[in-house]
Formats: C-alpha cells, sequence, structure tokens
C-alpha cells in the first residue's frame, strides 16, 4: 500500500526510553514519539497547519505534555518538519521500488502513479496523499524552514526521477525539465483527485507519462 490512513504510522523507530525528571517525575511511553507524529500528520493534513495546535495533538495522541517536549522541544514548528522529512523517506522508498521491478522508467513511474491511484480509492480518497504538498502551500510565507524543507521534498522527488531518466539515455538538462513537469503534474492530478474523489485525473496523468518521457 502507497499512501493510505497508515502511512502518517510509518515514523522512524526509536528505542523504548523512560526519563525521570527530580522535581516533576514523567514517564514518557515507548511509543509517545510515534503516536505523537501520527496524531500531528493527521492533523496537519486534515484541518491544516495553522488550525492544528499542540494542545490538540496532546490530546488526540493520549501523550503527556512532557513527552511532546522532550521529544520535540521547539514545538509545532520541529513537529510537522519531523512529520514531512518521515514522509519524504517513504515516498523516496517507493519510488525506488518501482523503479527497481521496471525495465524503463515510463513505466516505473506510470506503475507508482497508479499504485498511487489504487490507494486512493482504497482509503476512500481519505489520507493518502504526501501533505507536503498542501503544507508548502501554507507555511511557505510564514515559515522559511518549512518552505526549505518542502522544497528538498521536492527536489529529491525530481532527483530520483531525472536520474533514472538519464540512466535511460535522456541527456541530463532534459531529464531534469522532465521530472519537473512529472512531479508538478503529479502535485495538481492528487489535489484534483482529493477534491473530486475520483482516481481518474491520476490515470489521466499515468497515460501521458510515456508522451513526456519519450518525446
Amino acid at each position: 500500500m502507497l499512501f493510505d490512513k497508515n502511512i502518517f504510522s510509518m515514523i522512524i523507530l526509536y528505542r523504548p526510553i523512560t526519563i525521570i525528571k527530580e522535581e516533576n517525575e514523567i514517564s514518557v511511553k515507548p511509543n509517545s514519539r510515534e503516536a505523537i507524529l501520527k496524531t500531528a500528520a493527521q492533523l496537519f493534513f486534515t484541518q491544516g497547519y495553522h488550525a492544528t495546535g499542540l494542545n490538540q495533538i496532546i490530546q488526540d495522541s493520549k501523550c503527556p505534555k512532557g513527552s511532546l517536549y522532550y521529544y520535540f522541544p521547539s514545538g509545532k514548528e520541529e513537529l510537522a518538519l519531523e512529520c514531512i522529512n518521515s514522509i519524504k523517506k517513504i515516498v523516496l522508498d517507493k519510488w525506488k521500488e518501482h523503479f527497481g521491478y521496471k525495465q524503463n522508467a515510463a513505466d516505473a513511474i506510470q506503475s507508482f502513479i497508479e499504485a498511487l491511484a489504487d490507494d486512493a480509492v482504497r482509503s476512500d480518497f481519505e489520507g493518502f496523499m504526501p501533505f507536503n504538498f498542501w503544507m508548502a502551500a501554507e507555511t511557505s510565507p510564514i515559515s522559511d524552514k518549512l518552505r526549505k524543507t518542502c522544497q528538498t521534498v521536492f527536489a529529491e522527488w525530481q532527483s530520483i526521477i531525472a536520474d533514472h531518466l538519464v540512466l535511460g539515455g535522456i541527456p541530463a538538462d532534459k531529464a531534469k525539465e522532465k521530472a519537473v513537469v512529472i512531479v508538478s503534474l503529479l502535485e495538481g492530478a492528487l489535489i484534483l483527485t482529493l477534491t473530486n474523489k475520483d482516481k481518474e485525473t491520476l490515470l489521466t496523468v499515468s497515460s501521458y507519462i510515456p508522451c513526456i518521457v519519450n518525446n
């Protein structure tokens, strides 16, 4: 499964830890960090970065306030950065997976997009989309850290596509341009798919991939 509701729980693993403070004893549950990240990512996706507060994240994750500030001392912005980076890795791994079992780049990109379309339907069009798209649009004017992190995400997605286009014989400058077009089309298709609750836009984009790659 590519981007279903459980994507936000696929966060970096960590070792169980218990913290004792001298004046005020706080026990940090082994799964607190994962629960906080999962909850924050879901809330950022469903109601937006600005509308999501730390108190709601604490309440919905059922974790002690001390856990949140231990793992994320800088607060909401740090949480958002960690969520974005975690999902970036998951998506990059999926790109690598599809490029790994397809013989040419066009087939791999189509396979990736079609798998995403199937997961959109399977999840009833809820929570399947990497929320970097929303985060980039919402936070770029007010947080340079978040803007740069989202910029890095898009750049790395474009890079892995361009690298495989080059392996297929496309000149590096053209491969870079085509990768930008593909990621831009995918971004727009994801938004339309979520809005329309219909996977046809993604399938349409997928059908044009050979034209983009080979021409």
